[in-house]
Protein backbone atom coordinates (compact mmCIF):
# COMPACT_ATOMS: atom_id res chain seq x y z
CA UNK A 1 0.00 0.00 0.00
CA UNK A 2 2.87 2.17 0.87
CA UNK A 3 4.89 2.00 -2.33
CA UNK A 4 1.68 2.32 -4.54
CA UNK A 5 0.98 6.00 -2.26
CA UNK A 6 4.60 6.91 -2.85
CA UNK A 7 4.20 6.27 -6.73
CA UNK A 8 1.17 8.53 -7.23
CA UNK A 9 3.42 11.06 -4.98
CA UNK A 10 6.01 10.96 -7.56
CA UNK A 11 4.02 10.89 -10.55
CA UNK A 12 1.71 13.89 -9.25
CA UNK A 13 4.81 16.33 -8.90
CA UNK A 14 7.82 14.58 -10.94
CA UNK A 15 6.09 14.03 -14.54
CA UNK A 16 9.40 13.93 -16.20
CA UNK A 17 10.90 11.05 -14.06
CA UNK A 18 12.81 8.64 -15.40
CA UNK A 19 11.77 5.69 -13.08
CA UNK A 20 11.99 2.29 -14.74
CA UNK A 21 14.19 3.44 -16.83
CA UNK A 22 18.48 2.96 -17.26
CA UNK A 23 20.47 5.55 -18.16
CA UNK A 24 24.35 6.17 -18.73
CA UNK A 25 25.89 7.70 -16.46
CA UNK A 26 27.24 11.31 -17.33
CA UNK A 27 30.24 12.76 -15.66
CA UNK A 28 30.45 16.47 -14.34
CA UNK A 29 33.04 17.04 -16.31
CA UNK A 30 31.38 16.54 -19.69
CA UNK A 31 28.69 18.89 -18.44
CA UNK A 32 30.73 21.41 -17.53
CA UNK A 33 32.67 20.87 -21.35
CA UNK A 34 29.20 21.64 -22.82
CA UNK A 35 28.77 24.39 -20.70
CA UNK A 36 31.91 26.02 -21.33
CA UNK A 37 31.40 25.96 -25.36
CA UNK A 38 27.86 27.38 -24.80
CA UNK A 39 25.67 24.41 -25.44
CA UNK A 40 22.82 25.10 -23.58
CA UNK A 41 20.39 22.48 -24.52
CA UNK A 42 22.90 19.82 -24.13
CA UNK A 43 23.48 20.69 -20.61
CA UNK A 44 19.95 20.68 -19.97
CA UNK A 45 19.06 17.58 -21.80
CA UNK A 46 22.50 15.42 -20.16
CA UNK A 47 21.95 16.92 -16.37
CA UNK A 48 18.48 16.76 -15.75
CA UNK A 49 18.54 13.07 -17.05
CA UNK A 50 21.48 11.28 -16.89
CA UNK A 51 23.41 12.38 -13.86
CA UNK A 52 24.29 10.19 -10.98
CA UNK A 53 26.41 11.34 -8.21
CA UNK A 54 26.06 11.55 -4.42
CA UNK A 55 28.94 14.40 -4.10
CA UNK A 56 26.62 17.37 -2.82
CA UNK A 57 28.94 20.03 -3.63
CA UNK A 58 29.06 18.31 -7.46
CA UNK A 59 25.28 18.57 -7.42
CA UNK A 60 25.23 21.93 -6.50
CA UNK A 61 27.19 22.59 -9.18
CA UNK A 62 25.05 21.13 -11.74
CA UNK A 63 21.88 22.54 -10.49
CA UNK A 64 23.60 26.11 -10.75
CA UNK A 65 25.40 25.26 -14.80
CA UNK A 66 21.22 23.83 -15.26
CA UNK A 67 19.96 26.91 -14.18
CA UNK A 68 22.23 29.32 -16.24
CA UNK A 69 21.37 27.04 -19.16
CA UNK A 70 17.83 27.92 -18.90
CA UNK A 71 18.21 31.56 -18.35
CA UNK A 72 20.36 31.67 -21.61
CA UNK A 73 17.54 29.88 -23.24
CA UNK A 74 15.02 32.13 -22.56
CA UNK A 75 13.69 29.86 -19.83
CA UNK A 76 13.57 32.11 -16.58
CA UNK A 77 11.03 30.05 -14.82
CA UNK A 78 12.25 26.82 -15.37
CA UNK A 79 15.47 28.56 -14.21
CA UNK A 80 14.35 29.41 -10.69
CA UNK A 81 13.81 26.02 -9.13
CA UNK A 82 17.52 24.98 -9.82
CA UNK A 83 18.76 28.25 -8.28
CA UNK A 84 16.85 27.26 -5.27
CA UNK A 85 17.95 23.70 -5.06
CA UNK A 86 21.74 24.89 -5.92
CA UNK A 87 21.23 27.44 -2.97
CA UNK A 88 20.27 24.99 -0.73
CA UNK A 89 23.14 22.25 -1.39
CA UNK A 90 25.66 24.83 -0.85
CA UNK A 91 23.88 25.89 2.31
CA UNK A 92 24.78 22.27 4.13
CA UNK A 93 28.12 22.89 2.91
CA UNK A 94 28.55 26.37 4.23
CA UNK A 95 29.92 27.73 0.87
CA UNK A 96 29.70 31.33 2.08
CA UNK A 97 30.68 32.79 -1.64
CA UNK A 98 28.99 30.58 -3.66
CA UNK A 99 25.74 31.27 -1.51
CA UNK A 100 26.09 34.89 -1.90
CA UNK A 101 26.42 34.38 -5.98
CA UNK A 102 23.24 32.42 -6.17
CA UNK A 103 21.40 34.82 -3.96
CA UNK A 104 22.26 37.63 -6.33
CA UNK A 105 21.72 35.70 -9.10
CA UNK A 106 17.81 34.74 -8.05
CA UNK A 107 17.43 38.47 -7.36
CA UNK A 108 18.57 39.27 -10.78
CA UNK A 109 16.31 36.88 -12.73
CA UNK A 110 13.17 37.88 -10.34
CA UNK A 111 14.49 41.62 -11.24
CA UNK A 112 14.41 40.91 -14.88
CA UNK A 113 10.80 40.12 -15.34
CA UNK A 114 9.46 43.09 -12.89
CA UNK A 115 7.54 40.75 -10.94
CA UNK A 116 6.12 42.60 -8.09
CA UNK A 117 4.64 39.48 -6.25
CA UNK A 118 8.48 37.84 -5.87
CA UNK A 119 10.41 38.45 -2.86
CA UNK A 120 13.30 39.95 -4.49
CA UNK A 121 14.44 42.08 -1.83
CA UNK A 122 15.02 38.94 0.63
CA UNK A 123 17.76 37.65 -1.81
CA UNK A 124 19.73 41.09 -2.19
CA UNK A 125 19.76 41.60 2.04
CA UNK A 126 21.58 38.08 1.70
CA UNK A 127 24.25 39.06 -0.36
CA UNK A 128 24.35 42.51 1.81
CA UNK A 129 24.61 39.97 5.09
CA UNK A 130 27.47 38.36 3.33
CA UNK A 131 29.35 41.74 2.28
CA UNK A 132 29.51 42.79 6.00
CA UNK A 133 30.26 39.41 7.59
CA UNK A 134 33.30 38.61 5.25
CA UNK A 135 34.16 42.36 4.90
CA UNK A 136 34.09 41.77 1.15
CA UNK A 137 34.54 45.06 -1.14
CA UNK A 138 32.98 43.15 -4.17
CA UNK A 139 30.07 42.33 -2.44
CA UNK A 140 29.28 45.50 -1.07
CA UNK A 141 30.06 47.18 -4.31
CA UNK A 142 26.93 44.76 -6.00
CA UNK A 143 24.77 45.22 -3.31
CA UNK A 144 25.35 49.70 -3.58
CA UNK A 145 25.29 49.15 -7.28
CA UNK A 146 21.77 47.02 -7.67
CA UNK A 147 20.56 49.67 -4.66
CA UNK A 148 21.23 52.35 -6.82
CA UNK A 149 19.71 50.33 -9.85
CA UNK A 150 16.41 49.89 -7.76
CA UNK A 151 16.23 53.79 -6.91
CA UNK A 152 16.79 54.56 -10.12
CA UNK A 153 13.69 52.44 -11.69
CA UNK A 154 11.72 54.04 -8.37
CA UNK A 155 12.73 57.60 -9.55
CA UNK A 156 14.71 58.75 -6.33
CA UNK A 157 17.01 59.80 -8.77
CA UNK A 158 19.52 61.48 -6.07
CA UNK A 159 19.50 57.89 -3.72
CA UNK A 160 20.24 56.46 -7.01
CA UNK A 161 23.25 58.96 -7.87
CA UNK A 162 24.75 58.24 -4.48
CA UNK A 163 24.49 54.75 -4.27
CA UNK A 164 26.16 54.38 -8.42
CA UNK A 165 28.89 57.20 -7.23
CA UNK A 166 29.64 55.14 -3.83
CA UNK A 167 29.94 51.75 -5.43
CA UNK A 168 31.99 53.59 -8.79
CA UNK A 169 34.76 54.86 -6.28
CA UNK A 170 35.01 51.56 -4.40
CA UNK A 171 35.39 49.71 -8.03
CA UNK A 172 38.28 52.19 -8.67
CA UNK A 173 39.45 51.42 -5.51
CA UNK A 174 39.94 47.58 -6.19
CA UNK A 175 40.88 48.31 -9.77
CA UNK A 176 38.14 46.08 -11.32
CA UNK A 177 37.50 47.57 -14.56
CA UNK A 178 34.36 45.42 -15.48
CA UNK A 179 32.72 46.63 -12.05
CA UNK A 180 33.48 50.17 -13.33
CA UNK A 181 31.97 49.58 -17.07
CA UNK A 182 29.20 48.01 -15.37
CA UNK A 183 28.49 51.15 -13.33
CA UNK A 184 29.64 53.33 -15.65
CA UNK A 185 26.40 52.02 -18.43
CA UNK A 186 23.88 52.39 -15.45
CA UNK A 187 25.33 56.29 -14.58
CA UNK A 188 25.09 56.69 -17.84
CA UNK A 189 21.02 55.41 -17.97
CA UNK A 190 20.86 58.06 -14.53
CA UNK A 191 21.89 61.06 -16.21
CA UNK A 192 19.98 60.40 -19.46
CA UNK A 193 16.61 59.36 -18.00
CA UNK A 194 16.20 61.16 -14.88
CA UNK A 195 18.16 64.24 -14.96
CA UNK A 196 17.76 64.84 -18.75
CA UNK A 197 21.70 65.58 -19.20
CA UNK A 198 22.54 63.86 -22.04
CA UNK A 199 25.88 65.06 -22.77
CA UNK A 200 26.79 63.73 -19.56
CA UNK A 201 25.22 60.33 -19.95
CA UNK A 202 27.05 60.00 -23.52
CA UNK A 203 30.58 60.92 -21.95
CA UNK A 204 29.78 57.68 -19.30
CA UNK A 205 28.46 55.58 -22.00
CA UNK A 206 32.02 55.79 -24.21
CA UNK A 207 33.85 55.32 -20.57
CA UNK A 208 31.71 51.86 -20.42
CA UNK A 209 32.69 51.37 -23.92
CA UNK A 210 35.88 52.38 -23.60
CA UNK A 211 36.61 50.19 -20.42
CA UNK A 212 34.95 47.31 -22.94
CA UNK A 213 37.71 47.21 -25.38
CA UNK A 214 40.30 47.17 -22.71
CA UNK A 215 42.84 44.50 -22.45
CA UNK A 216 41.96 43.85 -18.50
CA UNK A 217 38.78 42.74 -19.55
CA UNK A 218 39.35 39.41 -20.24
CA UNK A 219 35.87 37.69 -20.91
CA UNK A 220 33.68 40.06 -23.30
CA UNK A 221 30.21 39.70 -23.79
CA UNK A 222 28.35 41.04 -27.25
CA UNK A 223 25.37 41.94 -25.24
CA UNK A 224 27.40 44.21 -22.96
CA UNK A 225 28.70 45.75 -26.39
CA UNK A 226 24.82 45.80 -27.69
CA UNK A 227 23.70 47.19 -24.50
CA UNK A 228 25.85 50.40 -24.48
CA UNK A 229 25.24 51.17 -28.41
CA UNK A 230 21.67 51.02 -27.92
CA UNK A 231 22.36 53.34 -25.16
CA UNK A 232 24.94 55.67 -26.24
CA UNK A 233 21.85 55.74 -29.24
CA UNK A 234 19.32 56.68 -27.09
CA UNK A 235 21.11 59.67 -25.99
CA UNK A 236 21.35 61.01 -29.11
CA UNK A 237 18.11 60.58 -29.79
CA UNK A 238 16.84 62.81 -27.03
CA UNK A 239 19.32 65.35 -27.48
CA UNK A 240 17.36 65.42 -31.29
CA UNK A 241 20.70 64.36 -33.04
CA UNK A 242 18.85 61.53 -34.71
CA UNK A 243 21.43 60.93 -37.31
CA UNK A 244 24.19 60.08 -34.64
CA UNK A 245 21.89 58.15 -33.08
CA UNK A 246 20.86 55.97 -36.07
CA UNK A 247 24.55 55.75 -36.24
CA UNK A 248 24.78 53.88 -32.77
CA UNK A 249 21.51 51.82 -33.35
CA UNK A 250 23.19 50.46 -36.28
CA UNK A 251 26.21 49.35 -34.54
CA UNK A 252 24.19 47.80 -32.29
CA UNK A 253 22.12 45.86 -34.49
CA UNK A 254 25.05 44.82 -36.60
CA UNK A 255 26.19 42.43 -33.82
CA UNK A 256 25.54 38.97 -34.24
CA UNK A 257 24.58 37.58 -30.88
CA UNK A 258 25.76 33.73 -29.91
CA UNK A 259 22.01 33.40 -28.73
CA UNK A 260 19.51 35.40 -29.88
CA UNK A 261 18.86 38.35 -26.66
CA UNK A 262 15.04 38.64 -28.38
CA UNK A 263 14.43 41.45 -25.14
CA UNK A 264 17.06 43.51 -26.72
CA UNK A 265 16.20 43.52 -30.09
CA UNK A 266 12.94 44.08 -29.30
CA UNK A 267 13.71 47.49 -27.61
CA UNK A 268 16.48 48.05 -30.42
CA UNK A 269 13.52 48.02 -33.40
CA UNK A 270 11.15 50.33 -30.99
CA UNK A 271 13.93 52.85 -30.62
CA UNK A 272 14.84 53.12 -34.26
CA UNK A 273 11.44 53.06 -34.87
CA UNK A 274 10.94 56.10 -33.24
CA UNK A 275 13.82 57.48 -34.65
CA UNK A 276 12.82 57.23 -38.39
CA UNK A 277 9.09 58.66 -37.18
CA UNK A 278 10.27 61.44 -35.37
CA UNK A 279 12.58 62.15 -38.84
CA UNK A 280 9.08 61.45 -41.13
CA UNK A 281 11.49 58.94 -42.55
CA UNK A 282 7.79 57.06 -43.09
CA UNK A 283 8.80 54.08 -44.68
CA UNK A 284 12.35 53.25 -42.50
CA UNK A 285 9.54 53.67 -39.23
CA UNK A 286 7.19 51.28 -40.51
CA UNK A 287 9.58 48.76 -41.61
CA UNK A 288 11.35 48.97 -38.29
CA UNK A 289 7.56 48.97 -36.75
CA UNK A 290 7.13 45.19 -38.59
CA UNK A 291 10.55 44.16 -36.73
CA UNK A 292 9.35 45.32 -33.50
CA UNK A 293 5.60 43.70 -33.75
CA UNK A 294 7.10 40.24 -35.41
CA UNK A 295 9.03 39.63 -32.27
CA UNK A 296 7.31 41.27 -29.33
CA UNK A 297 4.88 38.59 -28.79
CA UNK A 298 7.57 35.74 -28.50
CA UNK A 299 8.68 36.16 -25.21
CA UNK A 300 5.79 37.25 -22.49
CA UNK A 301 6.98 38.12 -19.26
CA UNK A 302 3.85 38.35 -17.68
CA UNK A 303 3.63 34.69 -18.30
CA UNK A 304 6.84 34.02 -17.35
CA UNK A 305 6.29 35.55 -13.91
CA UNK A 306 2.50 33.35 -13.67
CA UNK A 307 5.68 30.50 -14.19
CA UNK A 308 8.11 32.32 -11.64
CA UNK A 309 5.33 32.51 -9.22
CA UNK A 310 3.89 28.61 -9.95
CA UNK A 311 7.52 27.85 -9.62
CA UNK A 312 8.47 29.26 -6.22
CA UNK A 313 5.27 27.76 -4.76
CA UNK A 314 5.67 24.25 -6.49
CA UNK A 315 9.44 24.07 -5.47
CA UNK A 316 8.28 24.83 -1.83
CA UNK A 317 5.94 22.14 -2.17
CA UNK A 318 8.33 19.80 -2.76
CA UNK A 319 10.79 20.60 -0.51
CA UNK A 320 8.01 19.94 2.05
CA UNK A 321 7.05 16.47 0.30
CA UNK A 322 10.54 15.13 0.34
CA UNK A 323 11.16 16.28 4.04
CA UNK A 324 7.56 14.46 4.99
CA UNK A 325 8.81 11.44 3.18
CA UNK A 326 12.44 11.00 4.96
CA UNK A 327 10.44 11.42 8.15
CA UNK A 328 7.86 8.39 6.96
CA UNK A 329 11.07 6.75 6.48
CA UNK A 330 12.61 7.02 9.42
CA UNK A 331 8.89 6.42 11.27
CA UNK A 332 8.49 3.09 9.55
CA UNK A 333 11.64 1.41 10.84
CA UNK A 334 10.56 1.50 14.47
CA UNK A 335 6.86 1.30 13.83
CA UNK A 336 4.97 -2.15 13.68
CA UNK A 337 2.66 -3.53 10.66
CA UNK A 338 -0.33 -1.31 12.76
CA UNK A 339 1.06 1.86 12.98
CA UNK A 340 2.39 1.16 9.66
CA UNK A 341 -1.27 0.60 8.28
CA UNK A 342 -2.18 4.05 9.74
CA UNK A 343 0.30 6.02 8.11
CA UNK A 344 -0.55 4.97 5.02
CA UNK A 345 -4.38 6.26 5.84
CA UNK A 346 -2.74 9.62 6.40
CA UNK A 347 -0.75 9.85 3.67
CA UNK A 348 -3.68 9.12 1.47
CA UNK A 349 -5.48 12.39 3.71
CA UNK A 350 -2.60 13.94 2.75
CA UNK A 351 -2.44 13.00 -0.97
CA UNK A 352 -6.51 13.92 -1.24
CA UNK A 353 -5.66 17.46 0.09
CA UNK A 354 -2.44 18.31 -1.78
CA UNK A 355 -4.90 17.10 -4.99
CA UNK A 356 -7.52 19.63 -4.06
CA UNK A 357 -4.77 22.33 -3.65
CA UNK A 358 -3.04 21.67 -6.85
CA UNK A 359 -6.23 22.05 -8.39
CA UNK A 360 -7.15 25.30 -6.36
CA UNK A 361 -4.11 26.72 -7.74
CA UNK A 362 -4.34 25.64 -11.30
CA UNK A 363 -7.58 27.33 -11.23
CA UNK A 364 -5.93 30.41 -9.79
CA UNK A 365 -3.36 30.55 -12.29
CA UNK A 366 -5.94 30.23 -15.05
CA UNK A 367 -7.47 33.31 -13.90
CA UNK A 368 -4.60 35.21 -13.53
CA UNK A 369 -3.75 34.26 -17.16
CA UNK A 370 -6.71 35.48 -18.15
CA UNK A 371 -6.10 39.20 -16.59
CA UNK A 372 -2.51 39.54 -17.87
CA UNK A 373 -3.86 38.53 -21.38
CA UNK A 374 -6.30 41.14 -20.92
CA UNK A 375 -3.85 43.21 -19.59
CA UNK A 376 -1.74 42.46 -23.02
CA UNK A 377 -4.40 43.69 -25.23
CA UNK A 378 -5.04 46.87 -23.28
CA UNK A 379 -1.16 47.96 -23.87
CA UNK A 380 -1.36 46.99 -27.67
CA UNK A 381 -4.57 49.40 -28.05
CA UNK A 382 -2.85 51.90 -26.28
CA UNK A 383 0.15 52.20 -28.51
CA UNK A 384 -2.27 51.74 -31.32
CA UNK A 385 -4.39 54.74 -29.61
CA UNK A 386 -1.09 57.34 -29.58
CA UNK A 387 0.08 56.34 -33.10
CA UNK A 388 -3.64 57.19 -34.32
CA UNK A 389 -3.81 60.28 -32.22
CA UNK A 390 -0.76 61.80 -33.77
CA UNK A 391 -1.61 60.48 -37.12
CA UNK A 392 -4.55 62.52 -36.64
CA UNK A 393 -3.83 65.89 -35.61
CA UNK A 394 -1.40 65.80 -37.99
CA UNK A 395 -3.56 65.40 -40.88
CA UNK A 396 -6.03 67.77 -39.22
CA UNK A 397 -3.84 70.10 -39.09
CA UNK A 398 -2.85 69.45 -42.43
CA UNK A 399 -6.11 69.92 -44.08
CA UNK A 400 -6.83 72.80 -42.00
CA UNK A 401 -3.54 74.88 -43.87
CA UNK A 402 -4.62 73.23 -47.01
CA UNK A 403 -8.35 74.59 -46.94
CA UNK A 404 -6.96 78.15 -45.55
CA UNK A 405 -4.79 78.64 -48.33
CA UNK A 406 -7.50 77.25 -50.98
CA UNK A 407 -9.78 79.88 -49.87
CA UNK A 408 -7.15 83.39 -49.15
CA UNK A 409 -5.36 82.87 -52.67
CA UNK A 410 -7.84 81.18 -54.73
CA UNK A 411 -11.67 82.12 -53.54
CA UNK A 412 -10.18 85.56 -52.09
CA UNK A 413 -8.17 86.94 -54.92
CA UNK A 414 -10.93 85.68 -56.94
CA UNK A 415 -13.44 88.03 -54.83
CA UNK A 416 -11.06 91.05 -54.57
CA UNK A 417 -11.01 90.62 -58.83
CA UNK A 418 -14.42 91.17 -59.05
CA UNK A 419 -14.29 93.68 -57.07
CA UNK A 420 -12.37 95.80 -59.10
CA UNK A 421 -13.95 95.00 -62.01
CA UNK A 422 -17.30 96.94 -60.66
CA UNK A 423 -15.97 99.38 -59.45
CA UNK A 424 -15.36 99.74 -63.52
CA UNK A 425 -19.33 100.28 -63.49
CA UNK A 426 -19.26 103.16 -60.69
CA UNK A 427 -19.74 105.99 -63.63
CA UNK A 428 -22.22 104.31 -65.55
CA UNK A 429 -25.61 104.61 -65.46
CA UNK A 430 -27.07 103.14 -61.92
CA UNK A 431 -25.66 103.90 -59.61
CA UNK A 432 -27.95 102.74 -56.99
CA UNK A 433 -27.21 98.89 -58.71
CA UNK A 434 -23.92 99.48 -58.27
CA UNK A 435 -23.80 100.75 -54.45
CA UNK A 436 -25.92 97.21 -53.73
CA UNK A 437 -23.80 94.56 -55.87
CA UNK A 438 -20.43 96.80 -54.34
CA UNK A 439 -21.93 95.69 -50.56
CA UNK A 440 -22.75 92.26 -51.65
CA UNK A 441 -19.28 91.82 -52.84
CA UNK A 442 -17.64 93.29 -50.26
CA UNK A 443 -19.39 91.25 -47.49
CA UNK A 444 -19.11 87.81 -49.24
CA UNK A 445 -14.95 88.68 -49.58
CA UNK A 446 -14.54 89.46 -45.67
CA UNK A 447 -16.45 86.88 -45.19
CA UNK A 448 -13.74 83.88 -47.05
CA UNK A 449 -11.38 86.10 -45.48
CA UNK A 450 -12.37 85.67 -41.72
CA UNK A 451 -13.19 81.83 -42.61
CA UNK A 452 -9.64 81.62 -44.10
CA UNK A 453 -8.08 83.60 -41.06
CA UNK A 454 -10.48 81.11 -38.72
CA UNK A 455 -9.28 78.24 -40.31
CA UNK A 456 -5.62 78.93 -40.42
CA UNK A 457 -5.64 80.08 -36.65
CA UNK A 458 -4.03 76.65 -35.36
CA UNK A 459 -0.51 76.56 -33.55
CA UNK A 460 0.94 76.01 -36.95
CA UNK A 461 -0.12 79.45 -38.25
CA UNK A 462 2.76 82.43 -37.54
CA UNK A 463 1.87 83.61 -34.04
CA UNK A 464 3.05 80.37 -32.17
CA UNK A 465 1.67 78.68 -29.03
CA UNK A 466 1.92 81.95 -26.70
CA UNK A 467 -0.25 84.03 -29.33
CA UNK A 468 -3.21 81.14 -30.53
CA UNK A 469 -3.44 80.33 -26.19
CA UNK A 470 -4.01 84.15 -25.68
CA UNK A 471 -6.28 84.10 -29.11
CA UNK A 472 -8.17 81.11 -27.64
CA UNK A 473 -8.43 83.05 -24.03
CA UNK A 474 -9.97 86.47 -25.70
CA UNK A 475 -12.46 84.11 -27.82
CA UNK A 476 -13.77 82.71 -24.53
CA UNK A 477 -13.60 84.96 -22.32
CA UNK A 478 -15.91 87.31 -24.97
CA UNK A 479 -18.72 85.30 -23.58
CA UNK A 480 -18.73 87.13 -20.64
CA UNK A 481 -19.47 83.99 -18.71
CA UNK A 482 -15.82 83.32 -17.76
CA UNK A 483 -12.74 85.09 -17.73
CA UNK A 484 -9.40 83.47 -18.54
CA UNK A 485 -5.98 85.04 -17.82
CA UNK A 486 -2.61 84.11 -19.50
CA UNK A 487 0.52 84.62 -17.49
CA UNK A 488 4.13 82.91 -19.52
CA UNK A 489 7.45 83.24 -18.98
CA UNK A 490 10.83 82.25 -21.05
CA UNK A 491 8.62 81.81 -24.04
CA UNK A 492 10.33 84.78 -26.40
CA UNK A 493 11.07 82.06 -29.01
CA UNK A 494 9.41 79.45 -30.68
CA UNK A 495 9.46 76.01 -29.73
CA UNK A 496 9.33 73.24 -32.40
CA UNK A 497 6.05 73.18 -34.15
CA UNK A 498 5.00 69.64 -33.64
CA UNK A 499 5.57 70.47 -30.14
CA UNK A 500 3.50 73.76 -29.81
CA UNK A 501 0.62 71.80 -31.51
CA UNK A 502 0.54 68.73 -28.84
CA UNK A 503 0.41 71.53 -26.20
CA UNK A 504 -1.66 73.65 -27.68
CA UNK A 505 -4.21 70.77 -28.08
CA UNK A 506 -3.73 69.54 -24.23
CA UNK A 507 -4.70 73.16 -23.10
CA UNK A 508 -7.53 73.03 -25.37
CA UNK A 509 -8.69 70.16 -23.49
CA UNK A 510 -8.21 71.69 -20.22
CA UNK A 511 -10.33 74.80 -20.78
CA UNK A 512 -12.57 72.69 -22.66
CA UNK A 513 -13.02 70.49 -19.29
CA UNK A 514 -13.65 73.21 -17.23
CA UNK A 515 -16.59 74.85 -18.92
CA UNK A 516 -18.36 71.90 -19.16
CA UNK A 517 -18.16 70.79 -15.32
CA UNK A 518 -16.32 73.43 -12.96
CA UNK A 519 -19.02 76.00 -13.31
CA UNK A 520 -16.41 78.36 -13.00
CA UNK A 521 -15.47 82.20 -13.19
CA UNK A 522 -11.82 82.45 -13.35
CA UNK A 523 -9.15 80.36 -15.04
CA UNK A 524 -5.27 81.22 -15.21
CA UNK A 525 -3.20 79.58 -18.00
CA UNK A 526 0.32 79.66 -16.34
CA UNK A 527 3.21 78.91 -19.29
CA UNK A 528 6.72 78.77 -18.22
CA UNK A 529 10.15 77.68 -20.41
CA UNK A 530 12.90 76.53 -18.27
CA UNK A 531 15.85 75.08 -19.71
CA UNK A 532 15.02 71.89 -19.81
CA UNK A 533 11.27 71.63 -19.51
CA UNK A 534 8.18 73.38 -20.31
CA UNK A 535 5.31 73.83 -17.52
CA UNK A 536 1.84 74.15 -18.34
CA UNK A 537 -0.51 75.38 -15.02
CA UNK A 538 -4.18 75.23 -15.42
CA UNK A 539 -6.00 76.47 -12.49
CA UNK A 540 -9.62 77.67 -11.54
CA UNK A 541 -12.13 78.53 -8.98
CA UNK A 542 -14.87 76.09 -9.51
CA UNK A 543 -16.64 73.45 -7.61
CA UNK A 544 -13.77 71.20 -8.19
CA UNK A 545 -13.81 66.95 -7.14
CA UNK A 546 -11.87 64.31 -5.17
CA UNK A 547 -9.19 63.73 -6.53
CA UNK A 548 -8.83 60.30 -5.16
CA UNK A 549 -11.66 58.95 -7.15
CA UNK A 550 -9.06 59.67 -10.47
CA UNK A 551 -6.71 56.64 -10.78
CA UNK A 552 -4.81 55.15 -13.65
CA UNK A 553 -7.65 52.95 -14.60
CA UNK A 554 -10.79 55.04 -13.97
CA UNK A 555 -9.93 58.34 -15.97
CA UNK A 556 -12.47 60.62 -17.78
CA UNK A 557 -12.26 60.51 -21.14
CA UNK A 558 -10.86 64.13 -21.16
CA UNK A 559 -8.33 63.46 -18.65
CA UNK A 560 -7.85 60.30 -20.49
CA UNK A 561 -6.91 62.38 -23.91
CA UNK A 562 -5.11 64.26 -21.60
CA UNK A 563 -2.96 61.73 -20.14
CA UNK A 564 -2.01 60.07 -23.67
CA UNK A 565 -0.55 62.85 -25.05
CA UNK A 566 1.43 63.92 -21.83
CA UNK A 567 2.68 60.39 -21.37
CA UNK A 568 3.41 60.53 -25.18
CA UNK A 569 6.07 63.15 -24.62
CA UNK A 570 7.23 61.58 -21.83
CA UNK A 571 6.08 64.14 -19.65
CA UNK A 572 4.06 64.02 -16.16
CA UNK A 573 0.59 65.05 -15.38
CA UNK A 574 -0.33 66.09 -11.64
CA UNK A 575 -4.42 66.95 -10.53
CA UNK A 576 -4.89 68.92 -7.39
CA UNK A 577 -8.59 69.62 -6.55
CA UNK A 578 -10.86 70.06 -3.40
CA UNK A 579 -15.29 70.25 -3.13
CA UNK A 580 -15.73 73.54 -3.69
CA UNK A 581 -12.12 74.65 -4.07
CA UNK A 582 -11.15 74.70 -7.23
CA UNK A 583 -8.77 72.43 -9.35
CA UNK A 584 -5.40 72.88 -10.43
CA UNK A 585 -3.56 70.68 -13.28
CA UNK A 586 0.26 70.17 -13.60
CA UNK A 587 1.93 69.09 -16.35
CA UNK A 588 6.02 69.04 -17.00
CA UNK A 589 7.42 68.17 -20.27
CA UNK A 590 11.26 67.42 -21.56
CA UNK A 591 12.10 70.29 -23.92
Amino acid sequence: MDKIVLTILIFIFLPNSSIGQEEPLTSISQIELLYKTENYQAVVNLATSQLKSTNIIELAEVNFMIAKSYENLNLEDSALGYYKTALDFYKKEKVAEKIAEINLEIYLLLDSQNNLESNKAFYLQEVYEHAKRTNSKKWMISYDTHIGIEKLKNNEKDSAKYYLFKAYKQAIEIDSTKLQMNISTYIGSLYSRKYKDQDSAIFYYNNALELYYSDTINFKSLNTEFGIFNNIGNAYRRKQEYVKALEYYNKAEKIELPRLNRKSKKILYSNMDATFYYMQDWVNAYNYLYKYDSIKDIINLKDQNSSIIDIEERYNNEKLRADNLEIEAKRKQNQNIAFGLGGSLALGSIIVFLILKNTKRKQKLAEQEKALESQKLATVLKEQELITIDAMIEGQEKERQRIANDLHDDLGGLMANVKLHFNALKDKDSPELYSKTNNLIEEAYQKVRSVAHAKNSGVIAKQGLLKAVRHMADKVSGSNTIKIEVLDHGLDNRLENSLELTLFRIIQELITNVIKHAEASEVTIHLTNHEDSINIMVEDNGKGFNSNQITKTNKGMGISSIDKRVEHLEGQLTIESEINKGTTVIIDIPS
